[in-house]
């Protein structure tokens, strides 16, 4: 330590010399004092590398928060799908040191993505416990039905009136993937099939605000009512609702509003009667 300060402090000297008049190499050293000055640089007084030797590589700090980013969305996805699937019961309250160990990681990322859900409205904090999944009715669920209509039906019927016919058989694979989804009779995967094909419709209309208000709209009416539990809504419900987006497609090329409106409006309350 004492070696380190003295070290700065001489460094320190000749870099107040600089800017005296005057100042430079001692008197009779026949240096100019330009010269003098040439090993004082930057890297000599943080001692740094100044000759030959190249400086070290600075190493980025920005990469271990990307890798816990990513794992916390990791953990984000798998919660959301033990929502929808019923593992996560509502008016049950969990840990994230014992959902930590579920998933193989750590209590925080899972306390950071429990944390999202509480911002959208899935869990609540319950103090020195844990998280505890918010119990729903069927009026809630009735409630996100009706404002997704207000929002959809509007736009897909601009859609069907300006969208090309072309444009929607692009979507025809989404549609298909959704009966498939339904067909496995997982919750889960289907819900995930059924916003992705809500969502691209959607996106047609260019209203990235809009199609992300939707999305978190669909996402909560997703999740299950007070004790429905896993299975609630059984694969028969499932597959109906999937062949629903196969005849809107057709609607929709052939812009048969009347129609159009009629099946967006009995798969939101399709939707929610199943819950």
């Amino acid at each position: 330590m004492r070696q380190g300060a003295q070290g700065s402090a001489e460094a320190g000297a000749p870099w107040a010399a600089v800017g005296r008049p005057g100042a430079g190499a001692p008197s009779g050293s026949g240096e100019p004092a330009a010269q003098a000055r040439v090993p004082q640089q930057a890297g000599a007084v943080r001692g740094e590398h100044t000759h030959s030797e190249p400086p070290l590589p600075v190493v980025p700090r920005a990469r271990p928060v990307v890798q816990r980013a990513s794992v916390r969305g990791q953990i984000l996805d798998a919660l959301r799908a033990a929502l929808v699937a019923g593992d996560l019961r509502p008016g049950e309250v969990y840990s994230a040191p014992v959902l930590g160990e579920r998933f193989g990681v750590s209590a925080t990322p899972v306390r950071e993505a429990m944390q999202q859900l509480a911002l959208e409205g899935a869990v609540e904090v319950v103090p020195n416990r844990g998280f505890r999944v918010v119990e729903r009715g069927v009026r809630e669920l009735a409630e996100l039905a009706e404002v997704r209509a207000l929002i959809e039906v509007p736009v897909m019927l601009r859609l069907a009136r300006t969208v090309p016919a072309e444009r929607w058989a692009e979507l025809r694979p989404l549609a298909e993937a959704t009966v498939r989804a339904a067909s496995s009779g997982c919750r889960a995967t289907y819900a995930e099939s059924d916003r992705g094909f809500h969502r691209a419709v959607l996106s047609l209309s260019g209203n990235v605000q809009l199609v992300q208000i939707a999305e978190d709209l669909h996402r909560r009416a997703q999740w299950p009512l007070v004790g429905g539990g896993p299975g609630a809504r059984g694969r028969a419900d499932l597959v109906a609702d999937a062949h629903e987006h196969t005849a809107l497609l057709d609607a929709l090329v052939a812009r048969d509003l009347d129609v159009v409106r009629a099946l967006v409006g009995e798969h939101f309350a399709g939707a929610a009667a199943a819950g």
